[in-house]
Formats: C-alpha cells, sequence, structure tokens
C-alpha cells in the first residue's frame, strides 16, 4: 500500500485486516477480475468460471458475513473495520466487492428482524456456508423503476400512481409473487434467493411496499440473460422474473407499515457502502498512475517531473483522501446511528463514485495511448468506475433524495 493512514483510530487489529484484504485483493481478485472482464456474462457466471473460485475463497474469508452481527457468527467488525475490508477488496475489483456485499442482503434483513425461525432459516445457514452455494441478491430494481424507488419521504414514493412493478398478493398464509426486476440486479443470475422488494398496498405508491426474503430456486422464478454491460463486467447482474411465486407470510420480514423506513436505512447502508468501495477504486487508479509516472519517460525525463502531472497527481491524491476521510465517517456515523442520517451515506455516495471517475480519468491521461491499452489494468477501472455514477442510485436523483431530507430537517 502506498498511502498513510491518517485515521489515529486504527488499531493493530484494523492495520492487520487492511493488509490481508489487500494482499488477498491484489493477488487473488484483480488477476482474475481482469480474465473476467474479457469473457461473456455466460462464461462469467459459468460453473468452471474463475468467478466462483474468488467467491468460495471469500466464503472461506468470512467476507461474506461482513454486515452479520457476530453473534450470529458473522465477522463482528466495528463500522471501521467494515470500511477497511470493503475499501480494500474494491481496490482488486469493485465487482467482486459489490457482488459479495449485495450476498448478505437476506440474512442482513433478517437479522433486523431476528426471530428464531428467521435466525435459522436464512442466517445461520448462510453464515455456516463456505462455498458460496448460499448467496442472495438486492432485487429492487425494475424495468420502470430505478433510482425513484430510492426516494424515501418524497412526494414521488407516496404517489398512486407510481408503484413497483412485482406485486405481492396476500392468499392464506402466503403470498404469490408476480412482475419482473430489472436486468440490474446484482448477483440477479446466480443468486439463490433474494432481498426483493415489492407492492403489497398499491394505493400507498412505492411506500406501500414490502421486503420478501424469497427462494430464487423454486418454480414461478425464472432469469433472463446475464447482462452485457460496459464495466463491473465481473459482477453478474440479470433480470429476475416471478410468475405466481409464493414467499411464506412470516418472510414477508418488513410490511408496508414500516417499509418506508427500512428503505432509507437500507440506501444509508448501501450508499455508505458504495463510499467506501469507490475510495478503494480511486485509491487503485491513483496508485497505479503514480507508479507509471515515476517509470515512463517523455521528454527527457520522468512523468512525475514534469510539473502538470504533478498536479495533476496532487489532485488525485487529496480526492482519494477526502473519499476515504469522508466515506468513512459518513459509514461509522450511520452504522451507529439509527435512524441513520441518509444524506451523509448519499453525499459519500456521490462525493466517491464522482472522485473515483474522475481520478481513474486523469490516470488514463497520464498513461496517455497505454492507457487505452488493455494491457494496462487502468482502462478496465476507469470503466468501472463510471458505473459507479449511476448504480445504487443515479448521483443526479440521489442528489435530490439528500436535498429533500436536508429541507425537512429545517
Amino acid at each position: 500500500m502506498s498511502y498513510t493512514e491518517l485515521n489515529l483510530e486504527m488499531s493493530d487489529e484494523h492495520m492487520a485486516l487492511k493488509e490481508n484484504a489487500h494482499k488477498f485483493a491484489v493477488e487473488v481478485l484483480r488477476p482474475a477480475a481482469i480474465k473476467l472482464d474479457t469473457m461473456t456474462p455466460e462464461q462469467v457466471i459459468a460453473k468452471d468460471s474463475i468467478y466462483w473460485d474468488c467467491m468460495k475463497k471469500m466464503y472461506a474469508n468470512g467476507y461474506h458475513t461482513i454486515l452479520i452481527p457476530d453473534e450470529y457468527g458473522g465477522l463482528g467488525l466495528d463500522p471501521l473495520g467494515i470500511h477497511i475490508v470493503f475499501e480494500e477488496i474494491s481496490y482488486g475489483s469493485v465487482g467482486f466487492a459489490i457482488s459479495i456485499g449485495v450476498a448478505c442482503f437476506s440474512a442482513f434483513y433478517g437479522s433486523l428482524i431476528a426471530d428464531d425461525p428467521i435466525i435459522n432459516k436464512f442466517i445461520l445457514p448462510y453464515v455456516n456456508c463456505k462455498d458460496a452455494s448460499i448467496m442472495s441478491c438486492w432485487a429492487i430494481t425494475e424495468p420502470d423503476h430505478g433510482s425513484d424507488i430510492l426516494t424515501p419521504y418524497t412526494d414521488t414514493f407516496h404517489n398512486p400512481k407510481i408503484i413497483q412493478q412485482v406485486r405481492a398478493t396476500k392468499k392464506g398464509n402466503k403470498y404469490l409473487l408476480n412482475g419482473q426486476k430489472a436486468a440490474w440486479v446484482s448477483n440477479g443470475p446466480i443468486a439463490t434467493q433474494a432481498a426483493l422488494f415489492v407492492s403489497i398496498d398499491p394505493s400507498q405508491g412505492m411506500s406501500g411496499g414490502g421486503i420478501a426474503l424469497v427462494d430464487l430456486t423454486q418454480p414461478g422464478v425464472s432469469r433472463g440473460k446475464p447482462l452485457d454491460k460496459l464495466g463491473q463486467r465481473d459482477l453478474p447482474q440479470g433480470e429476475i422474473f416471478f410468475d405466481n411465486a409464493e414467499v411464506p407470510a412470516e418472510d414477508m420480514v418488513i410490511d408496508n407499515e414500516s417499509y418506508e423506513m427500512f428503505t432509507d436505512i437500507t440506501l444509508a447502508t448501501a450508499n455508505a457502502g458504495m463510499g467506501a468501495f469507490f475510495t478503494g477504486v480511486a485509491q487503485s487508479a491513483y496508485d497505479l498512475a503514480l507508479a507509471y509516472s515515476k517509470e515512463r519517460i517523455q521528454g527527457g525525463k520522468r512523468l512525475c517531473d514534469h510539473t502538470t502531472v504533478q498536479n495533476k497527481l496532487f489532485d488525485m491524491f487529496s480526492k482519494v483522501e477526502l473519499s476515504r476521510a469522508y466515506s468513512r465517517a459518513a459509514l461509522i456515523y450511520n452504522l451507529s446511528t439509527t435512524p441513520p442520517k441518509t444524506q451523509y451515506s448519499i453525499a459519500a455516495k456521490v462525493f466517491a463514485t464522482k472522485s473515483a471517475f474522475e481520478v481513474a480519468s486523469d490516470a488514463l491521461q497520464i498513461f496517455g495511448g497505454n492507457g487505452l491499452s488493455k494491457e494496462y489494468p487502468i482502462e478496465k477501472i476507469f470503466r468501472d468506475a463510471r458505473a459507479g455514477l449511476i448504480e445504487d442510485g443515479s448521483n443526479d436523483t440521489l442528489a435530490l433524495a439528500a436535498a429533500n431530507l436536508i429541507l425537512r430537517e429545517e
């Protein structure tokens, strides 16, 4: 690692956690991610794909339990430790970081409810899984709804003309599920279960939703083709269709009475995580550019000896450090406070993703023509960073959602 830790609260355990995760990311995840980037989406998720080798290694390391409390067998990390692991895994591959991050979503929501049937059905089997055979996804995005689903406490969220496309209809002691989730569901093509966001009471608009923990291996569930996309090609994403699929009533863990509040909690947690992810992306781009600038000779001297390059490197350095400081503060605060201050998580996500893209763009510029070549990883990192401005809520819409939250406090 080429940077100095400015956080005086870093313990020896935090430093060891950081070094181990960084080593794993560089030696295992980055080489695999580069290989997966050249494959078709179908090849990425094939049974013999290196994707599965890496996921199994992450499960064996316990990274799949990063958001699960220690009383259920999770890693038991404090918020700073969570940020450290997310950032370092993303340093090697933000696609793998997002994939392992959403893999726990069913168990994560289960831990918020924490009654015995949910613990035994969704949490303990997942925590004890070491081979990536149990994997969740965050099934929220839809063909006609993306960032607007992530705008709790707005007029849009309560508009009865705007409702989710996946409907849950109560029938006896179960719900019947019908509708479609969009191609942007992370882990959608491979997940065995889902934290599924659904419409329960359409008269309430988006706010009349619920969150169900759903078995995706049952009849009535089908998948579309895995998505072929610009960046994060090491992250499987794809459509999920529901045709009278079933979920027991007790597995509708969040009903329409508390759905808006839990959507806000989800947004606060996910966006804080995105801030950590893309801090790692920015750091990786900066490190590559810095190293290259010390080796590449142009105009009779090293690139880094040119003042224009020095200015660019300083600007990149500043953005990385500011992203780290702010995203850590937001994640630590919002994982430690109820209710969360979601505007801080949104600001961290927007700032970190924007910074990562700008740093990656400047890094590619320093590489010059070589930056456009697939022989160098900066080209992939640039494409991966661009996706961050859109995923988990587009920055434009998230900014409006955060502004609404700020104005509500007055």
